[in-house]
């Protein structure tokens, strides 16, 4: 067999790359020769990924419940590859910004199009039932999600509204305890910790202080103010950063607004959510007014944050 000149270049510069790591290149051929063929099957690990489906009760719907969650999860995970590339790249150039925020925001936009799954896709009184086993978890334990929102903006934004002025100078372990999700996971009765938040902060607290720490001049909004400050930023940077503010802080929220009310809603007492978060008041973006990029948004813009979402749900 004659090979081609192709061949021949690869053979030699394979033969140049081991050599230079001091291996043999026959080994490794030989290794190749011996390999299996690989599979769809094998390579993405579907019977594992298949077999993570574990329901607590025998109603049906609860495997919907555990798979749209697990797909949440894959989502954020995707966004997080996007977030480290950004913080991480060396230089960072606006072009690469605004193809990394915008694979962010298609992921964010395809999780609350789907978000249907959750409001229509269970039967209620299947959810009411299989929810009582799931105590005291909640998605408000998504360590993912804490962290996209660390790299997407100054540690300050995400303190509670009431404490943002009293803490702008503060360092990131005192607005850490300020952090506005926070207040969303207290006893509706007592004011006290859920036990929920307790083992949520038991297994991220350390994690997210050190990010918002790493993270002070190069989460997205300091990136921003930098390009910015140089001239350098473009209209579609800001298009895109906008775009991701309503993503995360209006659409995505009032998306699980929305589930509550369709399956927590109750007269005349709303029912507690799975980890005794208080949801009326936690999931609406009027109250919190949490806004990644104050600076992009105008006065009436900040006063009606997402106003026009919640009516709409309201009067459905």
């Amino acid at each position: 067999m004659q090979f081609t000149p192709e061949i021949e270049d690869r053979l030699t510069r394979l033969q140049e790359k081991y050599e230079a790591m001091g291996q043999d290149m026959v080994s490794y051929l030989d290794g190749l020769l011996h390999a299996d063929f690989l599979t769809y099957w094998d390579y993405i690990h579907l019977d594992t990924l298949l077999s993570l489906q574990n329901p607590k009760t025998p109603f049906p719907d609860e495997e919907i419940f555990i798979i749209y969650h697990q797909i949440t999860e894959l989502y954020f995970k995707l966004m997080l590859h996007e977030c480290t590339q950004i913080t991480e790249a060396q230089p960072l150039t606006v072009d690469f910004f605004i193809v990394r925020l915008k694979r962010i925001n298609r992921y964010f936009e395809a999780l609350t199009q789907s978000f249907e799954i959750m409001v229509d896709g269970m039967e209620k009184d299947q959810f009411l039932k299989f929810r009582m086993s799931l105590l005291p978890a909640s998605g408000f334990q998504s360590g993912q999600y804490r962290m996209i929102e660390i790299y997407a903006t100054d540690f300050i934004n995400l303190v509670a509204r009431d404490k943002r002025d009293e803490l702008n100078t503060a360092t990131i372990e005192e607005q850490f305890e300020y952090i506005y999700w926070k207040f969303g996971a207290t006893e509706l009765s007592t004011g006290k910790k859920t036990l929920t938040l307790k083992q949520f902060e038991k297994k991220y607290a350390k994690q997210f202080i050190e990010l918002g720490r790493a993270n002070v001049s190069h989460n997205f909004y300091a990136l921003y103010n930098r390009f910015k400050a140089t001239a350098a930023a473009t209209p579609q940077l800001e298009t895109e950063l906008k775009q991701l503010d309503i993503n995360v802080n209006v659409n995505w929220p009032l998306s699980h607004y929305k589930s509550a009310v369709r399956y927590l809603h109750r007269e005349p007492e709303e029912i507690k959510a799975t980890g005794g978060t208080n949801w009326q008041k936690y999931l609406p973006p009027r109250f919190q007014k949490r806004i990644f990029y104050p600076s992009l948004w105008n006065a009436e813009e900040v006063e009606n944050w997402g106003k026009g979402w919640v009516e709409k749900v309201l009067s459905e």
